[in-house]
């Protein structure tokens, strides 16, 4: 089969189509051949030496997130057929003609939904749901504030937030601004130009917000703090701003009896992953027949081209999810 390989860590340019084994069919195995995969910010870490050279189980190939047609069901595989649209994340192996993935880390591609926008659902709407609702207890009526809510996941959990009944404030890009509202945002801050905290202020009339979902790290930590209500909570799902001079005031964290977590999906165990995709799935995926969630696509590439992909990430340019095609 073609897959994407790359010899040595490095820029995007490393990444090239090269010949690879087909994966072994494994006893809880479906054997997928691949229609789309989906490019996520961990691919770039992947790729530049930041898990050395890892298997996450499935293949040491990049790539974390597929669509395609089943061509082959290990023998403790229940209710998949070969032939079944699925979609669903991988521990590795995406960007390749065909992968594998655990069955039970499997779903239905919904119906009349085509294969690049099934590839763009689950990697990011499984990590919001997990923020939003199984960590941050996100209740109707409740104000969020997403961060980079023009992303991938923050777009997700616009969306998911926004289903469940709450009020949703979010950062973006001034030019983005026209998506997070269609997206179900109530108030778009341009993190550039205002200050997110006196928004909150304003909005909340002084109180705060209930929940904050943050992929930025140390530069957001003590405002994210100061922007919670009472009982508020801080679920820190990435550290793009990185971790030096994190500054946590401590006292507001004690007096307003503030929670603030943190979770990683790739670091997980099967189990755990398994039984996020399986929250996913029950409380969300009919949502995506009935078109009142939908993946937001930025732009798609063929799978030779995901040095361009990768760069098109890296500088920052996207608004919403890039997906490779095979």
């Amino acid at each position: 089969m073609k897959a994407i390989n790359f010899d040595e860590f490095g820029p995007a340019s490393v990444l090239k189509l090269s010949e690879a084994p087909d994966p072994i069919l494994r006893p809880n195995d479906l054997l997928v051949r691949t229609r789309a995969a989906g490019v996520n910010r961990a691919d770039l870490t992947h790729r530049r030496g930041g898990y050395g050279r890892p298997d996450f189980g499935d293949s040491t190939i990049m790539g974390l997130e597929i669509a395609g047609d089943v061509i082959a069901v290990g023998e403790n595989v229940r209710g998949y057929t070969v032939g079944d649209r699925v979609m669903g994340i991988v521990g590795g192996g995406a960007y390749a003609e065909i992968a594998r993935i655990d069955y039970r880390m499997a779903m239905p591609i919904p119906e009349k939904m085509d294969y690049i926008h099934a590839a763009a659902i689950t990697e990011v709407f499984v990590t919001a749901n997990e923020a939003l609702i199984n960590l941050g207890q996100l209740q109707a009526g409740e104000t969020v504030l997403v961060h980079a809510g023009a992303g991938g996941v923050g777009g997700a959990a616009v969306q998911l937030a926004h289903a469940v009944g709450a009020t949703v404030l979010t950062t973006a890009k001034k030019e983005a601004h026209g998506l997070v509202h269609q997206l179900g945002a109530d108030y778009a801050i341009d993190y550039e130009n205002e200050d997110f905290t006196d928004v909150v202020a304003r909005v909340t009339e002084g109180k705060g917000v209930d929940l904050i979902l943050d992929f930025i790290g140390a530069p957001y930590l003590s405002r994210n703090v100061n922007a919670l209500n009472f009982g508020g909570r801080l679920v820190q799902i990435g550290i793009m701003g990185g971790i030096e001079n994190a500054q946590l005031p401590l006292d507001r964290v004690l007096y307003r009896h503030l929670r603030i977590m943190g979770t990683v999906m790739k670091s997980r165990s099967q189990d755990v992953k398994q039984a996020m995709s399986q929250r996913f799935r029950e409380r969300w995926l009919t949502h995506f027949s009935e078109a009142s969630l939908n993946p937001i696509i930025d732009s798609v590439f063929p799978l030779a081209e995901a040095s361009a992909a990768h760069q098109r990430m890296e500088d920052g340019l996207n608004v919403g999810k890039i997906v490779l095609t095979m």
